[in-house]
């Protein structure tokens, strides 16, 4: 149980820092390696799918919570399961879709833990329907600083369930959680394929559909330009009720198809993904989509990418950042219309580029999503242009009234998200009365100031 040096990185590979890894066993050992003073501070981790420095600590402590993924009750009227926090989305679906049973929102992949989902207050292609998962958290027990277990809810110790939810491991280490899981009728979508020809063609489908479809995402090309910036593959759905299967999956309507799972070996050389590569697959990809419907099964709607392990290392050793972009209603168009053309301009395109309607903000204090659209996409690591880049991206993002997600960002400045997150004063206030030592920080958090160098 030692805290043993090693050199991590989040999904992204970039940073990648050394960094004191200690691996629980036992949740009985956490309040020991919390205050273990042989560690200067610590942050939690799971199973690294942030993407940049927010669950890496460099010289200082990370408690890897991934064997902590214990099943405690489930309410099978409720739908209500309460789990240690190192259970991973996956584990949950294999355990409980063949019951009737999937995460309320899930984001683009299954692997993650339940404990970085609250930490991230974690989106899905529903966010514009229901919210994020911190509306689906009915408590968490949370690990203090100095070793005290709180049980915390909207309705005890709300303030600080709220500064949890979305809070990125800095209040604390989230323990256990009873999350409130979704009814559904079976393991498959029903999926409407439109091609958008531009930008405003996306957003005007995606604001006339949002209230016929649970599910709502568009594929961007990212590197088109002139008229057709913004060109699109929207992708609408719902669940499918059993009736709506064909035979041989009417049988067994809650079971998952097999699918075929690859790996990517090793780092790819950094010229795979070029200007050329990128526009060819988005021109393919924008072809191969034409207006239809689709049954798909939920691995393949929810978690395409999943089933090429380590498809991160397509980037390369230099890594990428993941850049997503939130802005309101009033100034969305204008504001992605900058962001793609300054991300055409620059030719960093990505082959993966998102955009999706978002709903009502919950409560929490540095929770991500209010209502509007967001952009998401990898850009590959090429130095300082990377740094240079997002820096423009962020002024207009600040311009437009936008922001960053935590969990993605790798690039951004203090000053830029202090703009963009006008109640980080109230977080940090509350971090100080339960923290005052500053145990509990992050490599992420020390870049963005978001809790100050001890």
């Amino acid at each position: 149980m030692a805290f043993q040096l090693e050199t991590l990185s989040g999904w992204g590979n970039h940073p990648r820092e050394p960094c004191l890894v200690a691996v629980a066993e036992k949740t009985s050992q956490l309040p020991q390696l919390v205050t273990d003073a042989s560690v200067r501070d610590q942050i939690a981790r799971g199973l690294g799918r942030a993407y940049g420095d927010s669950a890496l600590n460099r010289s200082g402590g990370v408690i890897v919570q991934t064997r902590l993924n214990r099943f405690r009750a489930f309410n099978e009227q409720t739908g209500e399961l309460e789990c240690e926090a190192g259970v991973s989305l996956a584990e949950i679906i294999e355990c409980l879709l063949p019951q009737g049973w999937f995460p309320p929102v899930t984001p683009g992949t299954r692997f993650v833990t339940v404990g970085g989902a609250i930490a991230a207050d974690v989106h899905g292609k529903n966010h514009h329907a229901v919210g994020s998962l911190g509306t689906f958290v009915q408590w968490l027990d949370l690990l203090l600083a100095s070793g005290e277990m709180l049980r915390c809810s909207p309705s005890e110790h709300a303030p600080l369930f709220w500064a949890t939810v979305g809070g990125m491991g800095l209040t604390g280490i989230i323990v256990r959680a009873c999350i409130k899981l979704a009814r559904v009728p079976s393991a498959y979508c029903r999926v409407q394929y439109r091609r958008c020809r531009d930008l405003d063609q996306t957003l005007e489908l995606l604001e006339s559909t949002n209230s016929q479809y649970a599910y709502s995402v568009a594929w961007i090309d990212c590197l088109a330009r002139g008229p057709r910036l913004g060109r699109s593959v929207l992708m609408l759905a719902n669940n499918a009720a059993v009736d709506e299967l064909p035979d041989r999956q009417r049988a067994a309507p809650l079971r998952l198809p097999a699918r075929r799972v690859r790996s990517v070996p090793c780092q790819l050389p950094g010229s795979v993904l070029n200007r050329v590569s990128v526009s060819l697959f988005n021109e393919l990809y924008y072809r191969s989509h034409g207006d239809c419907e689709r049954l798909v099964d939920f691995d393949s709607f929810f978690y395409p990418l999943d089933s090429l392990l380590h498809w991160n290392r397509i980037y390369g050793r230099r890594g990428f950042a993941q850049y997503q972009a939130l802005l309101p209603p009033k100034t969305s168009r204008r504001g992605m219309a900058e962001l793609l053309g300054e991300i055409g301009e620059a030719g960093l395109g990505s082959f993966l580029a998102v955009l999706k309607s978002s709903g009502q903000a919950t409560p929490g204090v540095l929770s991500y999503l209010y209502p509007g659209h967001t952009l998401a996409l990898d850009l590959p690591n090429v130095g300082e242009r990377l740094v240079k880049l997002c820096a423009r991206l962020d002024q207009i993002l600040l311009r437009h009234g936008g922001r960053l997600y935590l969990a993605k960002d790798s690039m951004t400045d203090r000053e830029s998200f202090a703009a963009m997150y006008p109640r980080l004063g109230e977080f940090q206030q509350l971090k100080n009365q339960i923290d005052p030592s500053r145990r509990f920080v992050s490599s992420q958090a020390r870049r963005l100031g978001i809790v100050e160098a001890s």
